[in-house]
């Protein structure tokens, strides 16, 4: 188990931009940002400890933020759908924060000592209201993980004038597996975007959702390189978490975890000037699950902090008492406090396998219907 997990994860994150400033070398202005944000990056950790000792409380250096309820694809199992956070226009059961919060709100995140926010949905790109004022908090990296449908040439502009936005673009293999979740002509949208960023020489990746069907394809030597060969430079593998019994089969164990890591690993020394991350990664070696907290939470689209997306439980919302009050809530209190985050669980996410318990704890600080 991990001792120091802010030390970890400082290192963890030197790591990522060492690799970045060295897939961005074929852009010098793009390697000048990478060189400053590590730079920046390096105060961050004593920032942290510093908030620690004045607060008692751990500040994880990843968000997770889902900024848009709205999205133009219907992805099958699409956890965002799932959840009530992403739906047709104008049909979504969420609120949604307004630009101005959204800006306060990553702005205490930055004097804070956090590093990235990942912006998800929904799709990010129908918020571009919200994106303009996002990326005026340039102490952070901002992933925008996008189906990227909408890249047109207004957004290749806004990309390359804001390099702390990274557009992450995102399939589920060739052509045919894309589609088949996606939708038809998706996987030929996405390759068409990618083909536009990168003759701007924008730094962007991909995102990809591992499953035991999916991930020999997705990691071998080929695809990798078919993907560099179309620009991209960064790769995501996200761990696929069933959002129903029937799909179950598809999320990794921990043998497969354990394969991943070491095929990244291995992939990453052959492509030295590429960024593979796996999501949420060797939980293990990591002392358990990251969420609640302990090294990122999800903000919803109104602002409810909730342990992690696929985890959509709340008793704090961070746009009415701030991150540092809603990371002290009773709720990750308590999913901390119990060691729920080391729970056992057989792939996925350990909180969703765990969602009764989860909601029990969430329950025991709500007052009884009279």
């Amino acid at each position: 188990m991990v001792q120091d997990l802010n030390g970890y994860m400082a290192n963890s994150i030197n790591r990522i931009m060492v690799t970045a400033g060295r897939a961005m070398l074929r852009n010098p202005r793009e390697a000048l940002f990478a060189l400053r944000m590590r730079r920046k990056f390096r105060k961050s950790k004593a920032t942290r400890e510093r908030v620690k000792s004045e607060t008692g409380i751990d500040v994880p250096p990843f968000l997770i933020a889902s900024i848009a309820t709205t999205c133009n694809l219907h992805c099958k199992g699409c956890y965002a759908r799932q959840n009530g956070i992403a739906a047709d226009d104008g049909a979504s059961q969420r609120a949604t924060l307004s630009a101005t919060q959204w800006r306060e709100i990553f702005n205490e995140a930055a004097a804070m000592g956090i590093n990235f926010a990942l912006l998800a949905g929904g799709e990010p790109l129908t918020r571009r209201d919200l994106l303009e004022e996002i990326c005026k908090v340039k102490e952070m990296i901002f992933p925008v993980f996008t189906n990227g449908t909408m890249m047109n040439d207004r957004y290749i502009e806004f990309f390359r004038n804001n390099l702390n936005m990274v557009p992450v673009v995102s399939l589920e293999g060739d052509a045919a597996t894309t589609d088949s979740r996606r939708g038809t002509g998706i996987f030929r949208r996405a390759a068409e975007a990618m083909k536009k960023m990168d003759a701007a020489r924008l730094f962007y990746g991909i995102s990809i959702t591992v499953t035991t069907e999916n991930m020999r394809e997705v990691t071998s030597e080929e695809y990798i390189q078919r993907l560099r060969d179309m620009g991209c430079r960064l790769i995501v593998y996200v761990e696929y978490v069933p959002t129903d019994e029937a799909t179950a089969h598809l999320a990794l164990g921990d043998a497969e975890v354990a394969q991943l890591a070491t095929i990244l690993a291995e992939r990453e020394a052959w492509r030295h000037d590429m960024l593979l991350i796996s999501f949420p990664g060797d939980e293990k070696n990591m002392g358990g699950c990251l969420a609640a907290g302990r090294g990122f939470f999800h903000i919803g689209p109104d602002g409810a902090a909730e342990p992690c997306p696929f985890s959509p439980y709340s008793d704090s919302n961070v746009a009415t008492m701030g991150l540092k009050q809603a990371m002290n809530s009773p709720l990750f209190r308590r999913i901390r406090g119990a060691n729920a985050l080391d729970w056992k669980h057989t792939g996925g996410c350990t909180l969703y396998e765990h969602r009764d318990e989860v909601e029990a704890m969430l329950n025991e600080n709500r007052p009884c219907d009279k």
